[in-house]
């Protein structure tokens, strides 16, 4: 049993040697087997044969992409000697790898081609020598085919957002990049974009936020998207921007409507500034609007609050504010703008007023004028009215007169006699007239006539064609002069005054002595009338005449 045993257990320890050995020899040839490269053809050597390099026989194994790693084992074949050792002569790169054993790889770097050569040509020629002197060299043409990569897009600063401003951010190009030199395209991701946000293909964001926005914006950081898509390929890489209220206490700014830095005006002409106030930080941080003028006669009420962030400045120099001889008076007035913290924006605003005749006040003196030539011509008709009535009358006492002057006659030649009655007690019989010797007829009636004994009818005639002449012509040129100026822009031409003077010298009529009119004479109308029965008379004697109106006044 002993012996049986024993026998049992040298065979159990052969068999695991047996194992043990095959064990080993499996985990050696697997070891060689992996260690090996692969080879488009194993070494082989033999005297008779040419020296030559062999390269992998795969279908366009030569045609790399940038980018992608190369790795092959060069082989030789034939020569006097199985000892060879490998070069490159000619096309090494510094991110080439290749050793003495014929060991290569490489991994084409993306600046070989290019999005517009797209497929790169780049020749090496490689090179074995053997230890018997044999030497052998062969050029292989290696393809490049271009790799387009995507943009890149690092962190990029935040969006700080003004309040009431039109914001505008552009996107640092040095965050956004394209390792490829390819022209960049930015695409928004309206989804994600507020109302009233555009961006613009070159990455320009232009932002006006409305109040509701702003406030929103206040209580937290918002956050937009983005394509940065390069071009041509399509290529798209996501981008991701901060929208934050600006941390900073800027100052406030207002626009002025219109935009001038010179404002020329005349006098008497009304300027009317617009102001539109605003703050970065929010309206309700503005405190004080104001101005700051040179010229004191400038007053502190012109500058009008219609809202707290909206202002008018409304001033209207007078004729007196630029003093004669000065055609023109220039002075600076400097509007600004406080917020809570003091911080000021200010603009300064040259105003130049011109002098200006007073042309309201012209005109009233003008319209005097042309009142008072066709009043004195009023009442001259007046006068010549009176004159005419009175001639008139004349005339005609004139012509009884000489009727009743031959009756006295022919009484007074059988008198011998004539003397009034005086009697001291009785003041009647005063105005009785007695005769001695003769027929004495005597009237109240034929003593009138004795005033125009004398006088002959002819000459009061003519005085009274005369009169009638001058009164109608006068009448004429009153109807003319006050239809010609009855307006005020004809008043303001240079003729005017020419004109006037013209009527005034018909006035001045050489006749005025022969027509025996009196030079203290009063218009006894014109002494009860104001103005406006005045200017009604006017109306009546010259129809075209035009009252001042009371604007005008």
């Amino acid at each position: 049993m002993e012996v049986a045993s024993l026998s049992s257990l040298k065979n159990y320890i052969s068999e695991i040697m047996v194992l043990k050995n095959i064990f080993y020899f499996l985990i050696l040839t697997f070891t060689v087997i992996w260690s090996q490269p692969v080879l488009a053809q194993d070494n082989g050597h033999s005297g008779n044969g040419a020296f030559q390099l062999i390269f992998p026989k795969e279908a366009d194994w030569n045609t790399l992409h940038e980018g992608k790693e190369i790795d092959f084992h060069l082989q030789f074949r034939g020569g006097k000697s199985d000892s060879v050792r490998y070069t490159i002569a000619s096309g090494f790169r510094r991110d080439m790898k290749f050793d003495s054993l014929g060991h290569f790889v490489w991994t084409p770097n993306y600046d070989i081609a290019d999005r517009i050569n797209t497929v790169k040509l780049w020749p090496i020629v490689f090179e074995a020598t053997n230890q018997a002197g044999e030497t052998v060299s062969q050029q292989i043409a290696f393809k490049i085919v271009h790799v387009n990569r995507a943009p890149e897009v690092d962190e990029l600063k935040p969006f700080y957002v003004q309040y009431k401003t039109q914001n505008t951010y552009q996107i640092d190009m040095n965050s956004v990049r394209d390792t490829d030199g390819d022209p960049l395209v930015f695409i928004p991701v309206l989804e994600g974009m507020p109302e009233g946000m555009k961006m613009s293909a070159a990455g320009e964001i232009v932002w006006d936020p409305s109040t509701t926005q702003f406030n929103l914006l206040k209580k937290g950081p918002k956050f937009i998207d983005f394509f940065v898509e390069d071009q041509p390929s399509k290529v798209r890489t996501k981008g991701r921007l901060k929208l934050e209220v600006t941390q900073m206490d800027l100052e406030p700014d207002f626009k002025v409507i219109p935009q001038n830095q010179v404002i020329k005006s005349k006098e008497n002409n009304r300027i009317n500034l617009k102001f539109t106030l605003s703050d970065p930080n929010g309206d309700d941080d503005i405190t004080t609007f104001g101005f700051v003028s040179e010229n004191k006669n400038v007053p502190a009420s012109a500058l009008v609050k219609n809202a707290p962030t909206s202002y008018e400045f409304i001033w209207e120099p007078g004729y007196t504010f630029v003093n004669d001889p000065f055609d023109s008076l220039a002075f600076n007035i400097t509007f600004y703008v406080l917020d809570k913290a003091q911080n000021k924006k200010e603009r300064t605003l040259r105003f130049i007023i011109e002098n200006t005749v007073n042309e309201s006040e012209r005109d009233a003196y003008v319209y005097g004028l042309y009142r008072g030539g066709l009043v004195n011509a009023w009442g001259m008709l007046e006068q010549m009215k009176e004159k005419e009535g009175e001639l008139k009358r004349s005339y005609g006492r004139a012509k009884k007169g000489k009727r009743s002057r031959s009756l006295i006659n022919a009484s007074l030649g059988a008198t011998t006699g004539l003397a009034p009655v005086i009697s001291p007690n009785n003041v009647n019989n005063r105005g009785y007239i007695t005769t001695l010797g003769g027929t004495t007829v005597a009237t109240l009636g034929t003593l009138e006539a004795t005033e125009v004994i004398g006088k002959s009818t002819n000459s009061l005639l003519d005085r009274f064609n005369y009169v009638m002449q001058k009164k109608n012509e006068l009448q004429n040129k009153g109807d003319v002069f006050a239809r010609e100026y009855a307006q005020k822009a004809a008043r303001r031409s240079p003729d005017f005054v020419r004109k006037l003077d013209e009527f005034k010298a018909l006035m001045n009529l050489s006749g005025l002595v022969a027509l025996e009119l009196d030079a203290n004479w009063e218009n006894k109308k014109a002494a009860g009338y104001d103005d406006k029965k005045i200017d009604a008379a006017l109306k009546k004697t010259f129809k075209d005449f035009m009252p001042l109106e009371k604007e005008e006044q």
